[in-house]
C-alpha cells in the first residue's frame, strides 16, 4: 500500500530508508535524508552502488528545480589509440569490467555539492548510519543475494572483489551477515574531509597505486580535478503536467521523447493492458532510443541539440512512422539543426530529491580498492572507441563524460511541484519513467499502482522482454504483430524498480504519497 506522510524517504533497500529517515528525526531535510540514504545503500545494495559511483539529482528547493550531474570524466590516458594499444583494432569500446572501464567517480562529490548548498545538518553526521552499518554488518536481504551469487563468477578474479565481497571465498547466503569495515574506513576519511581524501587525498592515492599496480591508468589528479556540475534540468509537457529530465550526456531525453511521441495519440481512450496502449507505448520508446543512440553523448561533442530533439513538428512526425498494426525497427531521425538505485526524499518544508547513483552492470567494474572499500563504477564501458561508429559524438577523449544511463525524474504542474521518482535499471530507466507516468496521468493510477503494474523492456530491432504478470491476451496479440517477445520471471533488473513521492497538497498539512517497488527490498518511511 502506499505510504502517507508528511516526512518520507523512499529507498530500494529499509536500512538506507531509514537512514534517511534519521537525519529528519535529527533536524535535517530531504537533502541530508537522501544523501545518508545514499551512502547507506552503497553498503546494503553493493550490487548496484558503491563509494565509486557516480550519481545524478534534480531537487525542489521550496522555490524551484536545480539538476545536479555528478558524473565523472575520463582518465586523462583514455584515447582511442589508448585501448586499441591494448585491446586492438577491432575495439569498439572499453572493456566491461577491470580498471580499463572506471572513468571518474562523482558520486561523493555530489553529495558534497549537495550537503554544502542545500543541507542543514553536518555533512559527518550523514555518513554516520552507513559507518555503522559496515562496521556493525547487516543480515543479507533476499534480492540482493541473488544478484550478488550471480555476479561472482564473472567478477571474482577482478582486484580487490572477492577480498571485499566474497567472505568464507563465496557470495554472503541469505540472513548472514555481511560486514565491510574497509568502507567503514573510507566513509570516515570521507567524512572528516568532506570528501577530499577522495578528489586528491589519501584514498585518490590508494587508488592511483592500486591502478598502477593492476593495469590501470587513472591518477590521484584525475580525481582531484573532478567537480559536479549545477545543470538546468530539460522538460516536455505531457498531459498537463511537465516532466523534467537531467540533460546529456544522460538518458533521460528519452523518456521526453517518447512522451512527446505519445502526446499525438489519445491513449485514454484504450485500455490501460490493452494492446493498442502497450504497443503505442514500446514504438514511441523505439523511435526516442533510435535518436538517443545517434546523438547523445557529452552536451560538448553533440551536433544535435536537445532542443531540436524534442521538438513538436519534429516528433509528431516521427509518430506518424508508427504503424498501429506493426511492430517495426526504427532508424534515428534527422531533427533539424538551428546511461543503479534510485531514491527519493521529501519534506514537510517542501523540498524534494530525486536521486540516483550506480555502479552500473552489477558491481560495476568489479574493482575494489581494498583499503578503503571503494568499490569503482564502469562507466567508461559507455564510450565508444571507435571514430567510424555509428555515435562518434561519444568518441572516448580525456576529460570527457561518457553516455549515462542514470536518470532521476521530477514532475511539475504550472510550476509547481507534484511528484520526484525514478525508476533504476540500465536502459529500463526512461522506459519506466514513461511506463508509469502513462498510468498515472493517463489513466489515473496512483504511483503504487502504477509501480506494482507489470512493464516490458525494449531491447533491441523488434526484441522486446515482458514481465510474467503481464495480460497473457496482450502478450500473444503484441507478438502477432511483430514484436519479439521473451517473458521474464526475473524483475531485478530487466524491468527496474521505481521510487515515487506524490506530493498531496501543503505538506505541512496533507503532506505525501510515498511507494516502493515490490521489485526490490525497498521500502518507503516516513513520520
Amino acid at each position: 500500500m502506499p505510504l502517507f506522510a508528511r516526512n518520507v524517504v523512499s529507498t530500494s533497500h529499509p536500512l538506507a530508508a531509514q537512514a534517511g529517515l534519521r537525519m529528519m528525526l535529527k533536524g535535517g531535510n530531504a537533502v541530508d535524508a537522501a544523501i545518508a540514504a545514499a551512502a547507506a545503500i552503497t553498503l546494503t545494495e553493493p550490487v548496484s552502488c558503491g563509494l565509486g559511483s557516480d550519481a545524478f539529482c534534480i531537487l525542489w528547493d521550496g522555490q524551484k528545480l536545480h539538476g545536479l550531474n555528478a558524473s565523472g570524466p575520463a582518465p586523462a590516458t583514455w584515447t582511442p589509440e589508448y585501448f586499441h594499444r591494448k585491446y586492438g583494432k577491432d575495439a569498439k569500446t572499453p572493456p566491461k569490467r577491470g580498471f580499463d572501464s572506471v572513468s571518474v567517480p562523482g558520486a561523493v562529490a555530489g553529495w558534497v555539492a549537495l550537503s554544502e548548498r542545500f543541507g542543514k545538518l553536518p555533512f559527518a553526521d550523514l555518513l554516520e548510519p552507513a559507518i555503522e552499518i559496515a562496521e556493525r554488518g547487516y543480515l543479507m536481504p533476499v534480492v540482493v543475494q541473488q544478484k550478488w551469487a550471480a555476479a561472482t563468477p564473472e567478477l571474482q578474479s577482478q582486484p580487490g572483489f572477492a577480498q571485499s565481497f566474497l567472505p568464507w571465498g563465496r557470495a554472503p547466503n541469505v540472513g548472514e551477515l555481511f560486514q565491510f569495515k574497509s568502507a567503514a574506513r573510507g566513509l570516515r576519511a570521507i567524512a572528516e574531509s568532506k570528501g577530499q581524501a577522495l578528489y586528491g587525498g589519501e584514498i585518490a592515492q590508494a587508488i592511483e597505486k592500486f591502478a598502477k599496480d593492476n593495469g590501470g591508468s587513472i591518477t590521484a589528479k584525475d580525481l582531484a580535478d573532478f567537480r559536479p556540475e549545477w545543470v538546468e534540468p530539460i522538460a516536455k509537457n505531457y498531459r498537463g503536467y511537465t516532466l523534467h529530465e537531467i540533460p546529456p550526456n544522460g538518458q533521460g531525453i528519452a523518456a521526453l521523447i517518447a512522451l512527446g511521441i505519445l502526446s499525438n495519440f489519445d491513449l485514454a481512450s484504450m485500455p490501460v493492458d490493452g494492446v493498442q496502449s502497450q504497443h503505442l507505448q514500446i514504438e514511441a520508446m523505439k523511435l526516442a532510443f533510435a535518436d538517443v543512440y545517434r546523438y547523445v553523448a557529452d552536451p560538448r561533442s553533440m551536433d544535435i541539440t536537445p532542443a531540436q530533439m524534442l521538438d513538436d513538428a519534429y516528433l509528431a512526425s516521427r509518430a506518424r512512422l508508427i504503424d498501429m498494426h506493426k511492430a517495426q525497427n526504427f532508424q534515428a531521425g534527422n531533427p533539424v539543426k538551428g546511461g543503479t538505485i534510485y531514491l527519493t526524499a521529501a519534506d514537510e518544508n517542501g523540498m524534494m530529491v530525486s536521486f540516483i547513483q550506480s555502479n552500473y552492470m552489477g558491481f560495476g567494474s568489479g574493482v575494489v580498492e581494498p583499503t578503503y572499500g571503494i568499490s569503482l563504477q564502469n562507466r567508461g564501458h559507455g564510450f565508444s572507441v571507435d571514430p567510424a561508429g555509428a555515435n562518434s559524438a561519444n568518441l572516448v577523449a580525456p576529460g570527457k563524460r561518457p553516455f549515462h544511463t542514470i536518470i532521476p525524474a521530477f514532475l511539475t504542474q504550472n510550476g509547481q511541484p507534484v511528484m520526484s521518482y525514478g525508476v533504476m535499471g540500465g536502459n529500463m530507466q526512461p522506459q519506466g519513467h514513461m511506463q508509469t507516468l502513462v498510468r498515472m496521468l493517463d489513466y489515473g493510477q496512483n504511483p503504487q499502482a502504477a509501480c506494482d503494474a507489470p512493464r516490458w523492456r525494449f531491447n533491441t530491432g523488434l526484441n522486446i522482454n515482458v514481465e510474467a504478470a503481464m495480460n497473457p491476451a496482450t502478450v500473444q496479440a503484441l507478438a502477432g504483430m511483430g514484436h519479439e517477445m521473451d517473458v521474464i520471471n526475473d524483475s531485478y533488473q530487466d524491468f527496474g524498480a521505481g521510487q515515487f513521492i506524490w506530493r498531496m497538497g501543503d505538506p505541512k498539512v496533507e503532506g505525501y504519497l510515498a511507494a516502493s517497488d515490490p521489485r526490490r527490498d525497498g521500502q518507503a518511511v516516513g513520520f
